[in-house]
């Protein structure tokens, strides 16, 4: 493995032919990346709250005010800038003002999830089927704090009146000692106001979150977004947008809103959810190689689900005032890899899902003037999570070193950027098909330059040419993420099974000379002048 990342060519040698080429414009910015396209998503389902973000205060494993201290600490080193909680469908049957308050006062309830057969199949009485509402808005709120990031709450527009989505707006944003709700939030700890901006008006209303028509949720959108106490904050609302590319439940719901006869202006509406995965009956560490590149060919799906979507959204918003919020995401397999039976939906994050999330923040990273923000679907012990755990034991998977890898693009000016290399065909059901080879992103901060980019062809590596435009390269450092077996994963007994290593390059005659690994994640800083 180490071999093949430092190939490259030797002064003095003939050259071989590249078999991939990055070109790179200095100076065509694309716009600037928000940082919040790299959040996290959290829910109260199986074992990602309860045995994953929450042990509790006084659980041995050593935690910052009951929030897993490992879990704190990983995230903190890729700058994870905003986390969505407590849902997912769990939202839209969640009382917001069941999980405050004393903890030994908070009520028991039926958890969402314990309808789902993995749940039903447990016959436990732990958290994946009844709630026990420990871990609530408090606690949720300090979980932010904590790890640096902005707090995005989903509200129950399903089963809760639009005043108690008001009143939690009020619980978590009056100045301190103002309300009868500031009080109550002192009561448990918090006097200061937790400023929270981004909330999501309901959660895929197209189904869980209440089965609406897309006209009926545009009713129950202007009654829930309309007049929402602010204290000084920018609120930025977020509509329930469609699942995958249902282009007729966006243009239904902007009609309503912006092109009906009593248009409706909302200068907080500002974010439209879609949510994506690529839903797979298959195990997570059971797949061939057409499987594996049709994960990557589904996930890369993104980029036209965002295309077409702006062009919808347009044809209402003229001024494009609302825009994508892509808060789930990732690739979804069958049970049977979870690290505990509880963990319901849990998985193993193998490299595959290493490069299906790396192209998917490339693809975020090319539009940001269409993407604010993404919420990779989920945190920790679930689909697609970037940490596994139970008890006392702990790990990252390589989704994790793919969000350190990408941290560098963070707020800085997307550029835009050329990447070439052969496609690849394959079979799968029995069908031929083909993925592009090669594809990425790029930034720039200053003098330092980011280079992203996936190489989905898991047995050849690919001798790359990156040449910069209205620039000069004076330094490069590289980073990959790969695995001679593509099944490969990180486990407790194994936890380093897959990590980033250093990826050696050549500088020369103003270009830079590299040999991408298969089936691997790459980064590139460039140094300019």
């Amino acid at each position: 493995m180490a071999s093949l990342a430092s190939t490259f060519v030797s002064r003095g040698e003939a050259a071989p032919q590249a078999d991939a080429f990055i070109e790179i414009l200095a100076d065509e910015s694309l716009g600037v990346i928000s940082p919040l396209l790299y959040g996290q998503f959290t829910e109260h389902i199986g074992g990602v709250i309860y045995d994953g973000v929450w042990v509790g205060e006084r659980s041995k494993i050593r935690n910052y005010h009951g929030v897993r201290a490992d879990l704190v600490d990983r995230l903190k080193e890729i700058h994870v800038p905003i986390i969505r909680w407590p849902g997912g469908c769990f939202a839209d049957s969640y009382n917001w003002r069941d999980g405050v308050g004393p903890v030994a006062k908070r009520p028991r309830h039926t958890n969402f999830w314990e309808v789902d057969p993995d749940a039903q199949r447990l016959h436990e009485q732990g958290a994946q089927i009844f709630e026990t509402n420990e871990f609530g808005t408090d606690e949720f709120a300090r979980f932010c704090q904590l790890t640096g990031a902005e707090p995005y709450l989903a509200a129950n527009v399903r089963s809760l009146p639009a005043l108690e989505f008001d009143n939690w707006v009020e619980y978590c944003n009056s100045p301190a000692g103002s309300t009868s709700l500031a009080a109550l939030r002192a009561e448990g700890g918090s006097r200061d106001p937790f400023n929270v901006r981004w909330w999501g008006v309901g959660n895929e209303s197209w189904g869980c979150g209440g089965n609406f028509l897309p006209e009926d949720y545009a009713a129950e959108f202007r009654r829930y977004a309309t007049w929402i106490p602010s204290f000084g904050l920018d609120l930025q609302l977020v509509g329930s947008g469609p699942n995958d590319n249902d282009l007729d439940w966006t243009n239904r719901f902007f009609e309503q809103i912006f092109a009906s006869t009593h248009p409706y202006s909302n200068p907080h509406f500002r974010g439209w959810s879609v949510h994506h995965y690529s839903a797979r009956h298959e195990q997570a560490l059971r797949f061939e190689d057409a499987s594996w590149y049709q994960v990557l060919k589904e996930c890369d799906q993104i980029e036209q689900i965002i295309e077409d979507q702006w062009a919808a959204m347009g044809r209402y918003d003229k001024e494009h005032s609302v825009r994508l919020v892509v808060d789930e995401y990732g690739p979804w397999y069958v049970e049977g890899t979870e690290v505990d039976p509880a963990h319901i939906f849990g998985q193993q994050v193998t490299v595959r899902d290493a490069l299906a999330t790396a192209l998917t923040l490339d693809i975020f990273n090319r539009h940001p003037e269409k993407v604010c923000m993404g919420t990779n679907a989920q945190l920790v012990n679930n689909i697609n999570a970037l940490f596994l755990c139970h008890e006392e034991k702990f790990l990252a998977t390589p989704n994790y070193y793919v969000f350190g890898m990408y941290a560098g693009h963070q707020g800085g000016k997307a550029l835009r950027a050329n990447f070439s290399a052969p496609n690849i065909h394959y079979l799968y059901e029995g069908k031929s098909s083909n993925l592009w080879g090669m594809n990425g992103s790029a930034s720039r901060k200053g003098n330092v330059i980011t280079v992203t980019a996936v190489n989905t062809d898991v047995h050849s590596p690919k001798l790359t040419c990156v040449k910069l435009r209205g620039a000069n390269i004076q330094q490069v450092s590289g980073t990959a993420l790969f695995a001679a077996d593509m099944h490969a994963h990180n486990t407790f007994e194994q936890p380093t099974n897959v990590q980033t290593t250093p990826l050696r390059t050549d500088l020369g005659g103003g270009e830079v000379t590299l040999t991408v690994p298969p089936g691997s994640v790459v980064k590139l800083e460039l140094t300019v002048g």
